[in-house]
């Protein structure tokens, strides 16, 4: 499901449905208020039940011919008023299904033309707290909306990510089938946010077997299971349970520490963790003669900390964890904050 403007089904259907009911109403109006000039085949004069009678069958094209015009106004009355109503009528009930027809073959082309210029996106699976809010980061660094793919099995979800300018895919994502209309074999990011663990092994497995080249980041409720999901493929793996649960022992133990790290978890608000490569003139140097406050320091896959001895001496390669402040008095240069 591509992201594109539009007016709700319910909507539309109540919308035509009004108009053919006051298209009903006029042309029974119009019949009744002139029921002298028209005969009936059973004789007498029309009823209102024999005008609503008449006017549904004449809009509708199906005309028995038991009442009909017979005086030169109720002719002209059917010609002027009764024959365009008749065309709107049906314009009315043809319309819906030639827009759901035209929209289908919209987003098809639509769907056929992504698919064949998508590369290097990022596919989120799960649309939850833990989906929407991996989304919102990303967003913050600066990833586009066109370039992330959430896949999610409640229609509604999907329709609100697509709402939101996300492409969309419904299904079950331990389906191959359903990561591949996400075109997760193309992808270079894949976040598993599903509510169940057990879905996210699944997932995790799945993708993997897709791509085994994509960045996969999993997260799991309970910490048991985070071996299972690095052994499914995951490289990074976030315990959502134990996360708040730390967070909120510091917040209780030592409410300021936990308040920057509240704020280093929310993206693009107070202090903000980055990565970037070590820059040439900082080769040789130790990682305490960087500019920006390093945290620790990346090589050969190995993360370590900041008063590691392995950080006394930058080499080429290696890539700083940095912390930057997004206070506007304090921006640094944006060749540090994006990296070299």
């Amino acid at each position: 499901m591509l992201p594109s403007p539009k007016i709700g089904p319910l909507r539309s259907v109540v919308y035509r449905i009004v108009i053919a009911c006051v298209l009903l109403v006029a042309v029974v109006a119009a019949v009744y208020l002139d029921r002298d000039g028209y005969k009936d085949n059973n004789g007498g004069q029309l009823s209102l039940l024999d005008c609503f009678y008449y006017a549904t069958v004449s809009i509708s094209t199906t005309g028995y011919g038991d009442i009909a015009p017979t005086s030169p106004g109720a002719r002209l009355v059917n010609i002027i008023f009764i024959t365009p109503a008749r065309v709107l009528f049906l314009i009315v009930l043809v319309g819906t299904t030639l827009e759901v027809l035209a929209e289908r073959t919209r987003q098809d082309w639509k769907l056929s033309r992504w698919r064949d210029r998508v590369r290097d996106h990022i596919v989120v699976v799960g649309y939850g707290t833990k989906g929407r809010s991996a989304v919102k980061t990303l967003l913050s660094t600066g990833v586009a909306r066109d370039s992330i793919v959430v896949v999610d099995p409640d229609p509604r979800v999907v329709a609100e990510a697509a709402e939101a300018g996300f492409v969309g895919v419904v299904g079950d994502a331990t389906e191959n089938s359903v990561l591949r209309q996400a075109s997760a074999h193309l992808a270079r990011e894949i976040v598993v946010a599903t509510a169940r663990d057990d879905t996210a092994v699944l997932v995790t497995l799945s993708a993997r077997h897709l791509n085994p080249t994509a960045g996969i980041q999993a997260s799991v409720r309970e910490s048991e299971n985070v071996q299972l999901l690095r052994q499914s493929g995951a490289d990074h793996v976030v315990t959502s349970s134990e996360a708040a649960g730390r967070l909120l022992g510091v917040s209780t133990s030592q409410p300021n520490v936990g308040e920057i790290m509240e704020d280093l978890l929310e993206q693009g608000r107070g202090l903000d963790l980055y990565e970037r490569e070590v820059r040439v003139e900082e080769l040789g140097k130790p990682i305490r003669a960087v500019r920006e406050p390093a945290l620790a320091l990346v090589r050969d896959g190995r993360t370590m900390p900041y008063d590691s001895k392995a950080c006394r001496e930058l080499k080429r390669g290696d890539r700083l964890i940095l912390v930057k402040s997004t206070h506007p008095e304090n921006e640094t240069d944006e060749d540090e904050v994006t990296g070299a």
